[in-house]
């Protein structure tokens, strides 16, 4: 850090994934020993909750439930990438709607003594669901699988960050195995589990290491439904014929470079749409890198994915992003669409004479 100005070194090649499990275990005993001395959990993700965010917010709620505590999710919007896994969840609850909360329902149930919150699938207080609960609660648990950058959540009680884990699903996954013997995840919540994992993995083609595909083994064990979670996650008919839209319009850059820009004409989660059709553009051969710009609520939001040659991270951090080195992303505030995508080709024209890519 000089001056105000973090530096990143490092971090331009994949991540050792380490085999021993002595860490998940201590750090589920300190959960364990947290959440018996509060009387209600509080769980919260990132802002526009996703599927391994909700999932693994799941998987807290059944260990702070077998732990005999109050236990609610704060998510202020449901989408309708997570509307089925949230109506399944609730349905098997007994249709208790009442789990999930919003913002202000959190602060209300809030007490500073009493409540333990729990972040999952985030680190950066600025992208969580209600970062004025936070301020609220003095006991924070963090468990993400994202690398941390300047930005983190001060006075965490306990923090579990691994950034070789594929998803927040998996790690709350392997978390549960170690709480208590009493512990039996509902085929329902072992469902949003795994469906955290399959979405975050691309179906179990990225960032998949010898542990994820132990967590999958487990939820199975607990009832997960492979076909039921694949039926969870089909698109809609419109949202299908957007992504063939946005996949057709793709330019190729560089001859392996795949660069799509598009604005949303009412469709439910573009976001979504442009990270699955992201994910898509690989699937064309000769492409190293995808990157798909989603012009949405004011902002340009990018959606960049990878195979394993170009490390998109680095070029997503360029430009005030994130992520893996595979999977990663950014929002650009104040831009047009056309102007994001010509930043986006300066950047990598500029990283390919660096030397970079």
């Amino acid at each position: 850090k000089n001056n105000g100005n973090v530096t990143y070194y490092g971090g331009k090649s994949q991540g050792v994934e380490k085999n021993t499990r002595v860490k998940a275990r201590v750090k589920a005993h300190a959960l364990k020993e947290l959440v018996s001395t509060k009387d209600r959990v509080l769980v919260m993700g990132h802002r526009m909750t996703d599927v391994d965010s909700f999932g693994a917010a799941v998987g807290i709620y059944r260990i702070a439930k077998t732990l005999g505590k109050s236990v609610n999710i704060v998510v202020n919007t449901i989408s309708p990438t997570i509307r089925p896994m949230v109506d399944h969840f609730i349905s098997n609850e007994g249709g208790d709607g009442s789990i999930i909360v919003n913002s202000a329902g959190a602060i209300e149930l809030a007490d500073p003594a009493t409540t333990c919150l729990v972040v999952v699938d985030v680190n950066k207080p600025s992208l969580t669901e209600c970062p004025e609960l936070l301020k609220v609660c003095r006991s924070i648990v963090v468990l993400d699988h994202h690398r941390q950058g300047e930005e983190i959540i001060e006075n965490a009680t306990l923090s579990y960050i691994e950034s070789y884990a594929s998803s927040a699903c998996e790690m709350v996954a392997e978390v549960t195995q170690y709480i208590e013997s009493g512990l039996k995840l509902k085929s329902a919540e072992a469902d949003c589990l795994y469906g955290g994992i399959v979405i975050d993995t691309n179906n179990f083609t990225v960032k998949a290491g010898v542990r994820t595909f132990e967590a999958a083994a487990y939820l199975r064990r607990c009832g997960a439904d492979v076909t039921r979670v694949r039926k969870m996650f089909r698109d809609d008919v419109s949202s299908y014929r957007t992504k063939a839209s946005v996949i057709s319009h793709a330019e190729i850059f560089e001859e392996c470079y795949a660069i799509s820009a598009w604005e949303p004409d009412n469709v439910e989660d573009p976001t979504v749409v442009g990270a699955r059709a992201a994910n898509e553009l690989l699937n064309i051969n000769g492409i190293k890198a995808s990157f798909v710009l989603t012009e949405y609520q004011d902002q340009v939001y990018i959606s960049a994915r990878s195979i394993d040659e170009v490390n998109v991270q680095v070029i997503m951090e360029r430009m005030g992003g994130g992520g893996h080195m595979t999977v990663a992303a950014t929002q650009i505030k104040d831009i047009s669409l056309n102007e994001a995508k010509e930043m986006l080709k300066n950047t990598l024209s500029q990283m390919i004479r660096e030397g970079e890519l």
